[in-house]
């Protein structure tokens, strides 16, 4: 990741609520792991009467942590970016300990359980619907605060994410993380979307990203740009190793993050596999029938 302009300095106050700027506060889920990095960072908007952004997973104590940092304050609105385990679950206690209604482009998307392999914190909320169904580009407001709804498929095909405009600040939820790259773990997780939502965020001129795991991003276009870049390379990568010969993911795999945990190699091939589908789908390499994550792969 020698392209990427990562940062994993990030040491958070698990269970207590901080000020990150005038208007945005945040209490991180203690649910570290390979795919969370320190945990789910759960934001705050507002003063007063409040937004909360991805409630995290469902965890009594980071619910209750929530509650104890807002004393004498009301949430009003509970914003998901996406529904993925350790990002939507706790809406639910949450609305019912508040009366807050929840916002989110819609269920989970897939329909299906989590890929082979794949963690908990990976799999899909299916019992979230959220109460206002949102879209690009709506606008939602409340005491002090403005929120403008970005759409950006790809990590998952509900992916949203949340512009406050009075700080133009990006929440990012899972599409930009500053410590990591974005898993795209197809049937739900599509390369193709998720390289067009990044050259979205190009268009804007946000000057922060707050992902929803680890800390705030302060050169958001630099980051995305690495992002595009580090797609690109993957791809060559996946290119070189069909020239080599090798015909599977799974023989790609070891090759291409050879310094990577072997734990991951199942979300790695994930990642391999999601690339190899679009590369299919517009016939820049062949397999047969329906792209597959154990199927055979070789150059036109």
């Amino acid at each position: 990741m020698a392209d990427l302009p990562l940062t994993r300095d990030f040491e958070p106050d698990y269970g207590h609520m901080v000020e990150v700027s005038p208007l945005v506060r945040r209490v991180v889920a203690q649910n570290p792991s390979a795919f969370t990095f320190k945990g789910t960072g759960t934001y705050v908007i507002g003063r007063g009467k409040v937004a909360v952004i991805d409630p995290g997973p469902l965890d009594d104590a980071h619910v209750q942590a929530i509650l104890d940092g807002l004393p004498g304050e009301t949430i009003t609105h509970i914003l998901i970016t996406h529904t993925h385990n350790d990002h939507s679950p706790a809406a639910a206690p949450l609305k019912e300990k508040t009366g807050a209604p929840t916002y989110g482009f819609g269920p989970h998307g897939s329909g299906q359980p989590a890929p082979e392999g794949a963690k908990m914190d990976e799999g899909g909320d299916m019992a979230f619907v959220p109460d206002h169904v949102i879209a690009d580009g709506d606008v939602i407001g409340g005491d002090g605060w403005t929120v403008e709804c970005v759409f950006t498929p790809g990590h998952t095909s509900n992916h949203m994410c949340f512009g406050l405009r009075e700080e133009k600040a990006l929440f990012t939820g899972d599409h930009v993380m500053g410590w990591s790259t974005a898993v795209i773990a197809p049937p739900d997780g599509d390369m193709r979307a998720y390289m067009a939502s990044l050259r979205k965020l190009l268009e804007r001129d946000d000057a922060v990203y707050y992902p929803t795991h680890g800390a705030p991003v302060d050169k958001p276009q630099s980051l995305v740009r690495g992002y595009i870049t580090h797609r690109k390379a993957r791809e060559a990568q996946i290119l070189k190793r069909l020239e080599e010969g090798d015909r599977t993911i799974t023989a790609m795999v070891p090759v291409m993050y050879a310094e990577t945990d072997k734990r991951l190699y199942p979300a790695a091939a994930r990642s391999v596999f999601a690339h190899m589908k679009q590369m299919a789908e517009e016939g820049r390499v062949l397999t047969n029938g329906t792209p597959e994550i154990s199927g055979e792969y070789w150059l036109p």
